[in-house]
């Protein structure tokens, strides 16, 4: 299975970033690590928020990258 992340704006539309989430994961914590570490990039890139996949199937989101 590839854990994913859908990239979105403010509006909820999907944003394309050059920021390597487009192939997947092979585990969650992967995935996990990734937006832990990729958060602040993905903000200054027009991204607000993220849900996460685990294939077909939405595990949780949509999660806003912003403190507040």
């Amino acid at each position: 299975m590839a854990w994913t992340w859908r990239l979105q704006d403010a509006a909820g539309e999907t944003v394309s970033t050059p920021l390597g989430s487009d192939s997947g994961f092979p585990s969650r914590s992967e995935a996990e690590s990734w937006i832990g570490e990729a958060w602040q990039e993905l903000l200054d890139a027009g991204v607000e928020q993220v849900t996460l996949f685990d294939a077909d199937r939405e595990v949780y989101g949509p999660m806003s990258l912003r403190s507040e």
